[in-house]
């Protein structure tokens, strides 16, 4: 009976103790990438042997001292569901798992982007009923060293319950891939709001890149909770500096007292996000105030007080009354003005703004920045005067570069897919020119670490967005960070989706998500799974100057240039002379190509097309009914050369 006894205790202190586990990626409905080898891994007891099952494959390893453990199954074409069974001291089996084809979707807000949020998305909820399309959202976390593994996730049958929560470019992209392919199609969500391409790339990336090698450098090798402390004192000490006073909460009594307004405090525009201007990278609260002046005439009228959008939130005074107050981010701002708040001469105008993370501050459109007083209004755009009342002690997914690679990206690898959909590049357009080498950067950085080849990178080039006026006299970022998009298509196997003719141009999240999903599947079908078609609209080839004419060849137009205008007269482009001074042109389609001109150039030499941060009005197409890329014929110098990334010290 003892023996026995012992012989128990011998057993179940072995299982007990055994601890086989694989990372969050994989897990029940998951899908499995077809026709290429299949890494499975995951920790065990050290030197534990491991056997894996799935489909009709038997594969064997052993964990490492650390006990970690690795193996690759044969490649297996579409098909499912099976189990993968990994056995150990202990037993772990998914189930309902499928073999087709697998895209990783990154970036920030706009693949983040859910099908909930999309034009029409009641209907096209109501009819996903699309078991085959598995999708797995990586939940957002950081760290400054890289992780073996997600924070959490889970993968979700599509379905009208579970599709609401989809990225919609993802959604999209392979709602029509399977309905050309008939096969499982997975998509793995791992994007974040608001950030740069530098948080998406790798330490190693970056020690290897002449351009930010010295940058690097600068990033210690420690762990989240020290650099946090760190980066505070950083922030605190450069706003103190810049704002001329102690950063404390217990001043926040006297930024409300109008009577006790110290007139030292700094300046910078509205409407404008701070990250643009001398309080840079923030994340916290801030004071924001401006005054007015009110006539006679215009009191006890009704007034309001529209302030376009804020980010994050807002309570908004008016000579020390409270008049209004928002939590959502991108909520439209209009504060009725009670009776007998205005007064005549000064009126002051405050506004305690809080930002959680990534962009702060003011934004959208100057002309709904204003206070309306019966039927005129007072224009609030400009200089505003401001303090800061606490800096957020939690550093932000740009603070530092990797956080968002070593956390989301890392914990992935080498998990076999097809390629990558990515959708970023509004955070980096203060810096456009550098992420010529930034974007093509990760691209390969990403390629190193999965060593996968040169899977295919498609890209969606920025929509049109009014951010700040942008023009090319003025000079535009968004328009430079496009062409940077474009200048990264040197890569291999890359491809980039035009949508500058499906954006808002006062809304930085245009809800036309079909569109973008079906480009991209087009560029998918036509160059990997063998369906041809024409996936890429028109493409600048050449000019030749006649006269005060120029005469452009594009590319990718082989059955015919064509614009939805009636008359035929295309718009979006621009011309200039050796005054580098750009004027709106008459151009028209003619044998294929288009003619332009201006009489204001007589002598043109350059142009311009689609070259502003609003370029929705570009309407020159294909006659396959994609639209032409921007571009520029001239090399001058640009808004964003000089910009430079850098770690906060």
């Amino acid at each position: 009976m003892k023996k026995h006894f012992f012989l128990l205790a011998f057993f179940f202190t072995i299982y007990t103790t055994a601890n086989i586990h694989l990372p969050k990626i994989f897990a029940d409905d998951m899908i499995l990438q077809r026709n290429k080898l299949i890494p499975i891994w995951g920790w065990a007891d050290a030197n534990e042997k491991i056997e894996v099952r799935f489909n009709k494959q038997i594969k064997w390893t052993k964990a490492d001292k650390n006990g970690k453990w690795t193996l690759q199954l044969d490649s297996e074409i579409a098909g499912g569901p099976y189990e993968l069974i990994i056995k150990g001291f202990n037993k772990v089996t998914f189930k309902n798992v499928l073999v087709g084809e697998v895209w990783i979707c990154s970036g920030q807000s706009n693949m983040a982007f859910s099908v909930n949020e999309v034009a029409n998305s009641k209907e096209e909820i109501s009819k996903a009923n699309y078991p085959l399309i598995r999708h797995f959202t990586v939940s957002r976390d950081m760290s400054s060293l890289p992780l073996d593994d997600l924070k959490s996730g889970k993968w979700e049958v599509c379905s009208p319950k579970s599709v609401g929560n989809f990225t919609a470019i993802g959604y999209f992209f392979a709602k029509k891939i399977y309905e050309e392919l008939k096969i499982p199609i997975g998509l793995i969500n791992t994007s974040w709001g608001g950030t740069v391409s530098e948080t998406w790339t790798s330490r190693e990336g970056f020690e290897s890149s002449d351009e930010f090698k010295d940058m690097i450098a600068e990033m210690p090798h420690i762990n989240l909770d020290s650099i946090s402390k760190v980066f505070n004192t950083i922030i605190s000490k450069r706003v103190e500096i810049l704002q001329g006073s102690k950063i404390s909460e217990s001043n926040v009594t006297k930024f409300k007292d109008v009577k006790q307004f110290n007139v030292s405090w700094p300046e910078m525009n509205e409407p404008e996000l701070w990250e643009s201007q001398a309080l840079g990278e923030f994340d916290g609260v801030v004071w924001l105030r401006k005054t007015i002046q009110i006539a006679t005439s215009d009191l006890g009228k009704p007034a309001v007080l529209e302030l376009t959008k804020i980010d994050d939130e807002d309570i908004t005074y008016v000579n020390g009354f409270e008049v209004g107050s928002n939590l959502n981010w991108d909520g439209i701002r209009k504060y009725n003005i009670p009776t007998g708040i205005l007064k005549e001469g000064d009126n002051t105008i405050l506004i305690r703004v809080v930002d959680n993370g990534g962009g702060g501050g003011i934004y959208g459109e100057a002309s709904d920045f204003r206070l309306t007083i019966g039927d005129h209004f007072i224009p609030l755009s400009g200089k505003w005067k401001y303090q800061v009342e606490s800096v957020k002690s939690d550093i932000g997914p740009n603070s530092y570069p990797s956080l968002l690679f070593n956390a989301m990206v890392n914990p992935l690898i080498p998990y076999s897919f097809q390629g990558v959909l990515w959708y970023q590049g509004e955070s980096n357009a203060g810096r456009a020119f550098q992420y010529r080498k930034a974007f093509p950067l990760l691209i390969e950085d990403w390629r190193k670490k999965w060593n996968q080849g040169n899977f295919p990178f498609y890209f969606v080039q920025l929509s049109s967005f009014n951010e700040a006026n942008g023009n090319s006299n003025a000079g535009s970022t968004w328009a430079e960070l496009r062409e940077s998009q474009t200048q990264s298509l040197r890569l291999p196997n890359t491809a980039m989706c035009v949508t500058t003719d499906i954006g808002i141009p006062n809304d930085i999240h245009p809800t036309n998500k079909q569109d973008v999903g079906k480009r991209l599947a087009a560029i998918a079908l036509n160059s990997i799974y063998n369906i041809k078609c024409v996936s890429r609209g028109p493409v600048f080839k050449n000019l030749e100057i006649r006269n005060n004419q120029i005469i452009v060849t594009f590319e990718n137009c082989e059955n015919g240039l064509t614009t939805p205008d009636k008359y035929g007269n295309l718009r979006g482009f621009e011309i200039a002379g050796k005054d580098k001074i750009f004027h709106y042109a008459t151009a028209y389609i003619s044998d294929n190509k288009v003619v332009i001109f201006s009489e204001k150039v007589i002598n043109p030499i350059a142009i311009h097309f689609g070259w502003s941060d609003d370029a929705s009005e570009s309407n020159l197409y294909n006659k396959d009914g994609f639209p032409a890329e921007p571009f520029r014929t001239d090399d001058w110098k640009t808004i964003t050369q000089s910009e430079k990334y850098k770690i906060v010290k």
